[in-house]
């Protein structure tokens, strides 16, 4: 089907039943609002919200979905939340998601993101009305030689660290899947997406560049940056949603078979940068008051890898995917985001919605409609 047969991806998305795993994480929260938004008819199935201050709370992401809870890496407990649900897309999102952590946890890091991975591709090949399964992995996932160049989809596999290696077997185990029970026909189709380090509104997670620098001004204390050199693949969280649900509507097309594959979703190679840059951008734009910045690693601190970046080429040339934020842009939004958060009285559903609205327009006016799925309704 070409891209012409859709007038946009909301369109694709308008009443259909998406179960999305990990909904009451950053990535999952801003992608469930979305779907919601949509008018997608949204499930959510995860872990409770951590302590503290979530997206899922802020935004009100709970009134948006039908909202259960499940720990993925338990069979019978992830089969029981899902009992009802029949779902025509599945976007699996729930894991552990960072490098520091699961130095402190590899076996529960290993656990979540790779046997979670096999239940939820058991259950979901047992769904009888389902048409795509988007499975959600890292950049991470890739043997990083640390060269200067991007990494393409069909690079080797890999990870030095017990984070890395899941998502490498998480890789892995999707393609079984794929190969083992998705690959007759009329088969739900099976994709893997890969994306940079991605920031926003409404992260809170520990150990990760802004999440601690709001902590820092919020609480008017100083931050450690450990290494303010390395070199990321930075960008807003919408941008690589906007690829989930550009292929999701690819997958449920009736062609999905042709996108059954691995995406990356990377922004373009001048906001490949160093921390220090990140780090000044989001100080310059809060203003007033940001917190000071320290830079120094700790005695004892895991390695974490210096350079990774990504080649999203696929993507552009066959989804017709490009990132529409500049990196001041993102950095804006975020620092946006986090003070209207900070000034107590605003209503963040609104604001984030507001926000995912911003992006809509700019995707709308990127390129006549009749090239390209757009994200607008």
């Amino acid at each position: 089907m070409s891209d012409a047969a859709f007038k946009t991806t909301a369109d694709a998305f308008r009443g259909k039943r998406v179960l999305v795993t990990g909904h009451t994480g950053f990535k999952g929260g801003w992608l469930s609002l979305w779907l919601s938004e949509m008018g997608a008819e949204v499930t959510g199935v995860a872990l409770p919200p951590p302590d503290g201050p979530s997206l899922f709370e802020s935004a009100g992401i709970k009134d948006v979905v039908d909202h259960r809870l499940a720990d993925i890496r338990n069979v019978e407990e992830f089969e029981r939340a899902t009992a009802d649900c029949d779902p025509e897309l599945v976007i699996h999102m729930a894991a552990q998601s960072l490098v520091r952590p699961s130095y402190e946890d590899p076996i529960g890091t290993i656990a979540t993101n790779v046997t979670g991975t096999a239940v939820v591709l058991d259950r979901a090949r047992r769904m009888s009305r389902l048409k795509g399964v988007i499975v959600v992995t890292s950049d991470k996932c890739y043997e990083n030689h640390e060269w200067a160049w991007p990494y393409r989809e069909n690079d080797q596999l890999g990870g030095a660290d017990p984070y890395s290696a899941s998502k490498g077997c998480t890789e892995i185990v999707a393609n079984a899947f794929r190969q083992s029970y998705f690959s007759a026909p009329g088969s739900a189709p099976v994709a893997t997406v890969r994306a940079g380090n991605v920031f926003g509104g409404g992260d809170w997670a520990v150990d990760r560049l802004i999440p601690d620098i709001i902590r820092a001004t919020l609480s008017r204390s100083k931050v450690t940056i450990r290494n303010p050199s390395s070199v990321r693949p930075w960008q807003h969280v919408l941008e690589p949603l906007s690829g989930y649900l550009e292929l999701g509507a690819h997958l449920m097309s009736g062609d999905g078979d042709d996108y059954a594959e691995a995406w990356n979703f990377g922004p373009p190679s001048d906001a490949f940068m160093e921390v220090d840059t990140i780090a000044r951008g989001l100080q310059r734009h809060w203003g007033e008051g940001a917190a000071e910045i320290e830079f120094g690693k700790r005695d004892g601190d895991p390695h974490e890898a210096g350079m990774l970046t990504l080649d999203s080429s696929k993507a552009r040339q066959r989804l017709h995917w490009k990132p529409m934020l500049s990196t001041e842009q993102a950095i804006a939004m975020t620092a946006e985001w986090y003070r209207a958060f900070a000034d107590g009285n605003a209503d963040m559903g609104t604001v984030t919605r507001t926000q995912i609205r911003h992006y809509e327009n700019l995707t709308a006016k990127s390129q006549p409609q009749e090239e390209k799925l757009t994200l607008c309704a």
